[in-house]
């Protein structure tokens, strides 16, 4: 009698990294959308693209909630893209665990900085 003990996981083949894959579609397409209504906005507007357009256009906080929504689409679009590669084309399993480090703590000073520079407006 043949018994079976454990669970019938695949590990590879149609499945195996959908949700990246949807990840990098959906935050690309918030991303697009984003700079349509910014590009709209600017457009719209009279006079020259100057400090001071920017400055009306981020100075709500509908704007910069939003803004930072999408910025934080842009570093977790930046994350599987760049985790991906560190997996595919770096073989030492330390300096690819090194880079993958090094990757997320850019990516938390850059969402830090983001955050400093929405609110100063």
């Amino acid at each position: 009698m043949a018994v079976n003990y454990g669970s019938k996981r695949l590990v590879v083949g149609a499945g195996y990294g959908v949700r990246d894959w949807l990840v990098q579609r959906v935050t690309g397409a918030l991303m697009a959308l984003f700079t349509l209504i910014v590009l709209g906005a600017l457009l719209i507007g009279s006079g020259p693209i100057g400090y001071d357009k920017w400055a009306g256009l981020f100075a709500s906080q509908w704007m910069k909630v939003l803004t930072f929504a999408v910025i934080v689409s842009l570093l977790w679009h930046v994350w599987v893209g760049m985790r991906d590669v560190w997996m595919d084309y770096v073989q030492p399993v330390g300096l690819r665990l090194a880079l993958q480090i090094f990757t997320i703590v850019w990516l938390v000073g850059c969402a830090g900085w983001a955050i400093q520079v929405l609110w100063r407006v």
